[in-house]
Formats: structure tokens, sequence, C-alpha cells
């Protein structure tokens, strides 16, 4: 578990670390072209994902952080119950884990989560997200694809 854990915390350093430089070097809103189909944006969500509740007057800090401490305290639950054989499933817990903990910071100590990946198409962006948001996704999908995983093995050794 001890590695599993070690993974989270980069992660959420590296999280942190770039939005402390994101910070540093962008004003709010402004765009830095990288890319075709990519900016870095300096954007700010006090809601939850895509913005949900983004202008609820402020209480949604606490629920949004509430929820995610909840979530960290139930994950590393679940990784010490995980088997270090079930790397598929360890690893996507910690991405989840790093995410959580990443946002959590920022609504704690900003009261807002700071944003600046910007994907777009022509003039469809989709929402600013970060490192953390990264995590989440990636390791949801890794924890959807160990229950598929498991799920096909089942048959096959009962």
């Amino acid at each position: 578990m001890g590695a599993r854990l070690a993974l989270a915390a980069l992660l959420v350093m590296l999280d942190q670390a770039s939005k402390l430089a994101v910070l540093r070097l962008l004003e709010p809103y402004q765009t830095i072209p990288l890319v075709p189909g990519f900016n870095l944006t300096l954007a700010f969500n006090r809601g939850a994902s895509f913005s949900f509740l983004a202008d609820a007057g402020g209480w949604q800090r606490w629920l949004f952080s509430g929820m995610a401490l909840a979530a960290s305290v139930i994950i590393v639950v679940l990784l010490r119950r995980t088997p270090p054989a079930d790397r598929l499933n360890g690893l996507g817990l910690s991405l989840v884990l790093s995410g959580a903990v990443g946002n959590l910071i920022d609504r704690l100590w900003l009261g807002h989560v700071v944003d600046f990946f910007d994907v777009y198409y022509r003039a469809w962006h989709f929402p600013a997200f970060n490192i953390a948001d990264s995590a989440i996704t990636v390791g949801a999908a890794l924890l959807v694809l160990g229950m598929w995983r498991q799920e096909r093995a089942a048959p096959a050794s009962q």
C-alpha cells in the first residue's frame, strides 16, 4: 500500500505545483496557445465537474470539500483492502485519491479549483480541467476496466 500512497502523494504534489505555476504565469482567463486544439487558460471552478453548482453562493465549497474528504477516507480503506497483486484497481484507486486530494486542497485554500487545460475544436471548448481532474478520470476508467476484467474472469473460476 505504501507505493500506492506514494504515487498519490507524488501526483498531488505535481498537481499543486502545476496550479501554482499557472497562477503565477497567467491572469484569470488569459490564454496561451500551445498547439492547435490545446491552450493553457486560467479558470476557476467553484462547483463540481463541469461547473455544477458553481453559482450556488458559497455553501457548495464545503459540500464538495466534505465529499472529497469522505471519498478520500473511503479510498484509503479500499486501498488497504486491495491485494498487492491487483495492480489495476490499486492504480485506479491511487489516481482517484490523488485527484480528490488535489482538488480538495484548492477548495480549502482558495475557495475554488484552479483549472487550466483548455481543449477545443474550432469554437467549441471542453470545460477547463487540471491534473487532478485527469487523474480522477483515468483512475475511474481503470477501476471500470478492473471491474470488467474481474466480471469476465468470474464465470471461468466458478
